[in-house]
């Protein structure tokens, strides 16, 4: 039965060395009610309240509730309690004493819950059943030890007249060297639905959020791996979330997922290689189709731009929301067993562990399931909304539509870690997103109890999560233990169930950071009654017409907008993303190193980084220092000076390839003087090699014509290296042409009119000589007559 109150001890009626000079009456104690001293006079409340002097001041036995079996007041049948009892004092207990109690008023509201939680623990909250008693006893306790208790509470001794929930928990008194009292030394607190015989049930939906901060070093590996090696491990926090999922069995969960997160594991399961610029497409056939390039409708071959490129505009009719294309592969395969010998040991355990977790994952992700992606990186969209909206489109782009590595569907979502989004987001988002944000956002503006589920802000619709259910139970346990977040679960939505108004549906998101501590069956088993309906969020909140709500009710805090990351981080992004897409459009025969630098460049602009920003943005600033570094590895070179000899002529140039992978570039020549230059469209260097392009250069101006040689990509985006080479335009002009033609034709008519004045001459001459008569021939005397 339960005691009496008239039996309760006053407080103080034992005072010992527990809890302090003259111990208080802790709560739960079998009762009294006191006269309590107020502003100078006397109140006598309805419920006596014993607060300890000192919160602080702990019990010196520390009790658990590990299972609780159902999780609701049954219509009959026992309840079975189970749990341990720690001595945390410095001395030995004995003959410990556990007796369950129960509450004797109806909490009917999310109000009252939110209060009941904030309850002191030393606060009298229900009468302890003492028949039959003691429902369990632990002979001894020494200083540091624990031992493990169990009972059954027969129904028929939790007698309840009103629906609601009501306390629950278990009292332990013990027996130290100054004896024993009435005094519970430790107790265990939580919450216990009863609902009657409600034959409706309520849609609530349980959103796992896998979410955590991904790194990479300039190379592409995954960065941080002490931190991974613990949440992938066994007990590790993403190992006990999956595990949890799985634990639904058939019911119908809601997975909210960083994909940035699953391609991390997938990259340790590979053994955490760095990022490759070796060729994806086969040289000996560039035009094969790729089966990874697909978009999400499933057509091979779409682009995958990061960053949006600059193509043909859309055609007017076309739908701005509509999904972009998805990104090609980035996933590397898993190592099998023989390379995975072959790592270090610890590099070993770790791909096996990523492994077993991503194989974990598909088989948790049950067929009716819905799984929600975030953009990738779980990126800061608060931020990116007001700084950079391009950046949270392609982010968003970049997810695609499937989480690679487990095959497993997904649909966008927006949600940030505590639930937040300014309204500048919510404007961004597109028409097919589910947007999750805390209903915290609400608070103080209506006066609705519950608050709703699904409202309408500027005409996007808006599903509002639980803070209340994420709150947890009460103390002096852990308030986020599995037991004590799946009761506050089942309470939240009896309440809600009970309402005669709206009877909104329960979404809960898991809280940030929240790891399991017992077992994913038996929580959702739990939570497996009659009248609660396990949903998708999907599910939970289709068909439900949205309260309108004026953007103005909606509280985004200044804590949150301060938190914000910054336009350094953001353009450190953009950086880092544009430089992955000029060096995948440099590797002739690589379409994909893209879109692996981009997995590493948006996690470094997370919510999650908030914390780490300074050492987010080493990460993206290394990252594009590396990227940039290969990109400068194409030089281009040309003789010190050149010289045209006539208006048109050869410039030389020699490109050189320091890669181990061909290229395809192009040049770009620019003079500083009028001048017609001519390079070839493209030019392909194989791999640690050169070549030498020659380009067509014609002026008409004489002078000294500096002309800058630029390599670029096949866009047209320049890759670093530059060379300027002077060219002396030395032809002669048409003008001079035209003089010394002139001069030739002068010379030439002064030739031939002195030619002409020759002939003339010798005509002349020989016409003014006398005729001399014929004589016959005779023969000439020699020398020596004609001296004689």
């Amino acid at each position: 039965m339960v005691l009496p109150r008239s039996l309760r001890p006053a407080p103080g009626a034992r005072h010992g060395r527990r809890g302090g000079a003259g111990r208080l009456v802790a709560g739960g104690v079998a009762g009294v009610v006191v006269a309590m001293s107020t502003a100078g006079g006397l109140v006598a409340p309805a419920q006596a309240s014993y607060a300890a002097a000192d919160e602080g001041d702990r019990e010196p036995l520390s009790v658990t509730i590990e299972s609780l079996t159902p999780g609701e007041l049954p219509r009959s049948g026992p309840i079975e309690v189970s749990g341990t009892v720690t001595n945390v004092d410095d001395e030995t207990w004995t003959t410990v004493n556990l007796y369950p109690f129960l509450g004797d008023t109806a909490l009917t509201t999310p109000a009252d819950l939110s209060e009941a939680r904030r309850t002191p623990v030393r606060d009298f909250v229900g009468a302890r059943v003492t028949d039959p008693g003691p429902y369990a006893t632990i002979e001894t306790l020494e200083p540091g030890e624990s031992a493990d208790y169990s009972f059954t509470v027969a129904r028929s001794r939790l007698d309840v007249d009103e629906r609601g929930v009501y306390w629950f928990g278990v009292h332990a008194l013990g027996q130290d060297a100054a004896g024993r009292d009435l005094n519970a030394d430790g107790r265990a607190r939580t919450f216990l639905p009863w609902v009657g015989g409600e034959d409706r049930s309520l849609p609530v939906s349980v959103v796992v959020p896998l979410r955590k901060r991904v790194l990479h070093d300039a190379q592409g590996r995954v960065a941080g791996l002490e931190s991974w090696e613990r949440a992938l491990a066994p007990g590790g926090a993403l190992t006990e979330l999956v595990d949890l999922g799985a634990g639904a069995d058939d019911a119908s969960l809601t997975w909210l997922v960083d994909p940035a997160v699953v391609d991390a594991a997938s990259r340790l399961a590979a053994g955490n290689p760095p990022r490759s610029i070796e060729p994806t497409i086969d040289p000996a056939d560039p035009d094969a189709p790729d089966g990874d390039q697909t978009d999400p409708t499933g057509t091979p071959g779409a682009d995958d731009s990061p960053v949006a490129p600059e193509t043909d505009p859309a055609p007017e009719d076309a739908d701005p929301t509509a999904p972009g294309p998805t990104e090609r592969s980035t996933v590397p395969p898993r190592l099998d067993e023989e390379a995975l010998s072959e790592l270090d040991p610890e590099a070993e355990q770790l791909a096996r562990d990523a492994g077993d977790w991503l194989d974990a994952l598909g088989a948790a992700v049950r067929p009716g399931s819905q799984v929600l992606a975030l953009p990738y990186g779980d990126l800061d969209v608060a931020a990116a909304a007001r700084l950079s909206p391009e950046l949270y489109r392609s982010a968003r782009r970049r997810s695609g539509s499937e989480l690679e590595g487990v095959e497993l569907s997904t649909s966008p979502a927006l949600a940030s870690p505590l639930g937040f989004l300014p309204l500048e987001t919510l404007a961004e988002a597109r028409e097919d997103e589910t947007i999750l944000l805390t209903d915290r956002m609400l608070d103080g503006q209506r006066a609705v109890d519950p608050l709703p589920t699904v409202v309408s802000v500027d005409h996007r619709t808006v599903v509002l999560s639980s803070s209340g259910a994420a709150d947890g139970g009460p103390g002096p346990g852990d308030r986020l233990s599995t037991l004590a977040l799946r009761q506050r679960v089942l309470s939240e939505a009896a309440v809600r169930l009970l309402d005669t108004g709206r009877r909104s549906p329960l979404v809960l998101t898991l809280p940030l950071g929240w790891v399991p501590d017992g077992d994913g069956t038996a929580f959702f088993e739990g939570l497996g009654t009659s009248w609660v309906d396990l949903d998708t969020v999907a599910e939970a909140t289709a068909g439900r017409r949205p309260l309108p709500v004026d953007p103005d009710e909606l509280r985004y805090p200044d804590s949150q907008l301060e938190a914000e990351l910054g336009p350094t981080d953001l353009a450190a992004v953009t950086e880092l993303v544009e430089a992955g897409q000029h060096l995948q459009d440099l590797l002739t025969y690589n379409d994909r190193v893209g879109s692996v630098v981009s997995a590493t460049a948006y996690p470094t602009a997370s919510f999650l980084t908030r914390p780490a920003r300074a050492a987010a943005l080493r990460s993206a600033r290394t990252a594009t220092d590396d990227v940039r570094d290969l990109l400068g590895a194409i030089e281009v070179s040309a003789p010190p000076g050149v010289t045209l000899s006539s208006a048109s002529g050869r410039l030389p140039a020699t490109i050189t390839n320091n890669l181990d992978q061909a290229v395809t570039v192009r040049l770009d020549a620019r003079s500083d003087q009028p001048m017609t230059l001519r390079v070839p469209e493209s030019i392909e260097i194989g791999p640690e090699s050169s070549t030498t392009v020659l380009l067509g250069a014609t002026t008409e101006q004489q002078g000294v014509h500096n002309v800058t040689l630029v390599l670029t990509d096949v866009n047209d985006v320049p890759l670093g290296d530059v060379d300027v080479v002077p060219i002396r335009a030395a032809q002669v002009s048409r003008v001079i042409w035209l003089i010394m033609g002139a001069g030739a034709a002068l010379l030439l008519g002064a030739i031939v009119v002195r030619l002409v004045r020759r002939v003339r001459a010798a005509r002349a001459s020989s016409r003014a000589q006398p005729a001399q008569p014929d004589q016959p021939d005779q023969p000439q005397p020699d020398a020596t007559q004609e001296q004689a």
